[in-house]
């Protein structure tokens, strides 16, 4: 099994917080998942602060403008390609007041949009989608890398963290299934073939992975997820919502069962991102994964070894009260499935 920096038990989110005050979620999540803290996303700060604006903050040497149908690159930074880079300044300014002084370093997660999601979700000056120009894809792929490695080498200098890297993916299924309209909304874009799909995520991973030890995350919260092509490409955890794990065909059973044989963790979504009617007991919430391990014939000390525990997917949707006690049960759960591995 592959050497993972954090203890059995361990949980984490996602990443996107509700509210405004980078400061405030800083401090929750700090508090409420001190072994793997994700750096919080507020995603209801506007322009800039979404999965693709934040990320787009990052590029190096390319700017993006926001037109009525979304993000479009730009031929130098202008308002909104600013308010984005500021943003993520006052994410680094939040970090590093909240955990800068800690006596150990501490293992911190930052989240950033996959090159698959970020060149389907910015347009190119006519309309078409950075995806479909494969110039530009190349161009964007350059530039995401060398910005993510220039931010987490600017959080781990402030802070003194160890920083792992999260590509968050949830368009990519799409792409690969030719699902994502064109400018005119008559045709399709077409899909694009999974070997290029992975080669492209291949070497955005290889190259995150080679300043820091430690796995490069990839999340996707889609209902059938790509494991076997994330796992191919280098993930060393895929992030996926626990609510696969009922309704999983044989074909997906089959790619999450290969991912834990071959030692890669899932961070797997098990806690509600919305408040439900009735608050679930951590057993409760443990056991479709209790049942999808059985079902696979692992031991259930897989559970504490190669389980993230964490929300179902970000909480920006969710009530504050609720974001919190999501946390919470977050690390309730890692401690419970750790306990249980204990006894047994």
């Amino acid at each position: 099994m592959t050497q993972q920096p954090w203890k059995p038990g361990t949980a984490t989110a996602v990443g996107s917080m509700p509210g405004t005050d980078s400061l405030e979620a800083a401090r929750i999540v700090a508090g409420e998942l001190p072994e793997l803290t994700p750096v919080p996303e507020l995603p209801s700060r506007g322009v800039g602060a979404d999965v693709i604006g934040h990320t787009a903050g990052m590029l190096r040497d390319l700017a993006v403008d926001v037109v009525p149908s979304g993000y479009r690159v730009a031929r130098a930074a202008g308002r909104d390609h600013r308010r984005a880079v500021d943003l993520l300044r006052w994410d680094l300014d939040a970090m590093e007041a909240v955990i800068s002084a800690e006596a150990e370093s501490r293992l911190v997660k930052v989240q950033v949009a996959g090159p698959w999601t970020l060149a389907a979700g910015i347009e190119l000056e006519r309309g078409h989608r950075v995806m479909t120009d494969h110039g530009a894809l190349r161009d964007f792929t350059e530039s995401l890398v060398e910005g993510v490695r220039e931010h987490v080498a600017q959080l781990a200098s402030r802070t003194g963290a160890r920083v792992l890297v999260q590509l968050d993916e949830p368009t990519l299924p799409a792409v690969l299934a030719g699902d994502l309209p064109t400018p005119s909304g008559y045709e399709n874009v077409p899909a694009v073939p999974e070997p290029e799909a992975e080669r492209v995520l291949t070497e955005v991973i290889r190259r995150l992975g080679e300043d820091r030890p430690g796995p490069v995350f990839v999340h996707c919260c889609a209902r059938r997820p790509p494991v076997r092509l994330l796992h191919r490409a280098g993930a060393g955890v895929i992030g996926v919502d626990a609510a696969v794990l009922g309704s999983a065909s044989g074909g997906l059973v089959e790619e999450l069962g290969e991912a834990w044989d071959r030692g890669l963790t899932l961070m797997l979504g098990m806690v509600p991102t919305t408040e439900p009617s009735a608050t679930p007991g951590v057993r409760e919430l443990a056991e479709p994964a209790r049942d999808f391990v059985r079902k696979l014939g692992f031991p259930e000390r897989i559970l504490a070894e190669q389980v993230l525990p964490a929300p179902a997917c970000g909480l920006a949707g969710s009530s504050p009260r609720w974001a919190r006690r999501a946390l919470e049960l977050s690390r309730e759960l890692g401690r419970m499935l750790r306990e249980d591995t204990l006894e047994n």
